[in-house]
């Protein structure tokens, strides 16, 4: 199975578009007791949010920094012993090139064994090639990101008239099967979201910048999604499970269960009100 193919089964399951960003904060850990224990949180994390989550998002470097890899590495296998209908998409952005690049794709795919990683295509096509060897996974290539910064190279104008992240998405579609394919599309970037999927209708698109970024979460759903109702991937981290003020990790957990279930139900409501437009 394609992962695209596993990911929009778990969607018209779900009939929502939320990915859990699993990013653990050391303060939060260092309050309930968890600051050498990150699989434990996860696990209570995932346990009380499962029903919501379309997939899941580690972020790599939450985990290299303080030297959990290997609990990054329990987290994920244990998504996909109890939840294996929930895709895993390793978040580190790779982007290197030759024996590097496949090693790094090692890495991802059989180290972590996850479903699908975040891929920096900066040095050219042949640094994702590696991945693309493996055909059930999933390639989700940074096209055009959220941050303020993104304009400074993301914007430029080539002299065949497309700006580059355009470029981008029409050459990694020209070359890999798209079945494999996602790009990140910010959530603060609803022209270029909808000029995107105007060019590549069949395209799912890895969403983050919601909360903090202050993206516009109908407005996402409105110029992104397909007639289809798929094609979109709305990734939460933070909003979800950055809870301050909680003394007790119970109460606490309670509250990140609430704000997945918030999100995933408008999520599926705008999904409702806009299917088929």
């Amino acid at each position: 199975m394609k992962f695209n193919e596993k990911l929009s089964n778990r969607i018209q399951q779900q009939q929502s578009f939320l990915c859990i960003g699993l990013d653990p904060d050391k303060a939060i850990l260092s309050d309930y007791g968890f600051r050498d224990d990150i699989f434990t949180y996860n696990k209570a994390i995932i346990d009380a949010t499962h029903h919501y989550a379309a997939a899941y998002k580690p972020q790599f470097a939450h985990y290299a920094a303080i030297g959990q890899e290997e609990q990054l590495q329990q987290t994920i296998a244990y998504i996909k012993s109890e939840y294996p209908t929930i895709p895993v998409i390793l978040d580190s952005k790779r982007g290197d090139i030759g024996s590097t690049a496949s090693n790094y794709a090692i890495e991802s795919y059989e180290r972590y064994d996850v479903d699908a990683v975040t891929l920096n295509p900066y040095m050219g096509l042949e640094t994702l090639a590696p991945y693309y060897d493996y055909q059930d996974r999933g390639c989700v290539v940074l096209v055009k990101t959220s941050n303020p910064g993104s304009k400074d190279f993301q914007d430029l104008l080539l002299a065949s008239g497309e700006k580059l992240y355009q470029s981008i998405a029409n050459a990694v579609l020209a070359k890999f099967d798209e079945a494999q394919s996602l790009f990140v599309v910010g959530a603060t970037c609803l022209e270029e979201l909808a000029q995107l999927r105007q060019a590549h209708p069949n395209t799912t698109f890895l969403v983050p910048g919601f909360g903090a970024q202050g993206g516009d979460l109908e407005g996402v759903i409105l110029s992104g999604m397909t007639r289809e109702g798929q094609g979109l991937l709305l990734n939460v981290s933070r909003g979800i499970t950055l809870v301050n003020g909680i003394e007790d990790f119970a109460s606490y957990l309670k509250q990140v269960k609430l704000n997945a279930k918030t999100w995933h139900d408008n999520m599926k409501h705008l999904r409702e009100k806009y299917h088929g437009e």
